[in-house]
């Protein structure tokens, strides 16, 4: 752990500390609070309360408070468990399923690998935002709904990615040795090959993060995602966007905290490419 921390650069170092502090604080600060983020407070006295204030009864507010009275920062935190849950689970879904279906495609060959790319071109020419508003519509939207969604129309880069790597590395010296001793095609493919084929794999998942956050929360946005009460980056940005000119910081501390998420992600993802393409050509080099 110890060298790949310092094999990371700054950037890098500084996108892990922020996912890092994003994801303790999304744990911890919720438990820590003096009210319950769900609960209406006092809307007379504790309304839209400005950023780094005190109320009445002297609770002081970080990010101020919404239309209700509730606490924008502890409120933002519990959002933020639901959405980094539903987009790294929605992306390690998407990785997995693209990494069978890639795998199956770049060991077999044939007709095999022609249905499979074949099938993850076409759900590839469809923009994937038009896929998540339908698959929303047609069901009942909730945190179930928006991974699994997530996960249908996110696989289809890491097949194509794992199928080229597979086939790369089936044609290698060690395969061929492992086939004429015997050893079964299925152990040959898991236990040889695609270990030695995931590195695009843990890329793409890494960047999937942040597209899946984004998407997440377009998609609470428009009401067709994680639904009130139960708090997502989306539909905060949603119930504050009527007040950006009079209360502000309803809806920017949590665009914040998306755009925060997303570049962190997308950096460290970057840092994952540059440190797995740069072994790459050590291992290649004579």
């Amino acid at each position: 752990m110890r060298k790949v921390w310092q094999s990371l650069d700054r950037s890098a170092r500084v996108a892990a500390i922020a996912l890092g502090l994003m994801a303790l604080g999304s744990l911890i600060v919720p438990l820590l609070a003096a009210s319950d983020p769900l609960a209406i407070g006092d809307v007379v006295d504790r309304k839209l309360l400005p950023p780094f204030s005190r109320d009445d009864s002297g609770a002081w507010h970080l990010l101020g408070t919404d239309r209700f009275g509730r606490d924008l920062f502890v409120r933002m935190m519990l959002a933020g468990r639901i959405s980094l849950a539903v987009g790294i689970l929605g992306s390690i879904l998407a990785a997995v399923a693209g990494t069978i279906i890639g795998a199956v495609a770049g060991w077999t060959g044939g007709i095999v690998d022609r249905i499979l790319m074949a099938a993850a071109d076409t759900v590839l020419a469809v923009p994937r935002l038009i896929l998540l508003l339908v698959c929303a519509a047609l069901w009942q939207p909730g945190v179930a709904t928006v991974v699994v969604v997530l996960a249908a129309t996110g696989w289809m880069g890491v097949a194509r990615m794992i199928r080229s790597e597979v086939a790369g590395v089936r044609v290698r010296p060690f395969v061929e040795a492992a086939g004429a001793l015997g050893v079964p095609q299925p152990r040959m493919l898991f236990r040889h090959v695609l270990p030695n084929a995931l590195g695009p794999a843990i890329v793409a998942t890494t960047l999937g993060v942040g597209s899946a956050v984004m998407l997440e929360s377009g998609l609470s946005f428009l009401g067709l995602g994680i639904q009130p009460p139960a708090p997502s980056w989306g539909n905060m940005i949603a119930g504050g966007r009527d007040l950006i000119v009079t209360a502000p910081w309803v809806a920017l501390a949590p665009g914040l905290a998306v755009i925060v998420t997303v570049v962190a992600a997308t950096v460290l993802g970057d840092a994952w490419h540059e440190r797995i393409a740069g072994r790459a050509r050590e291992a290649t080099s004579p």
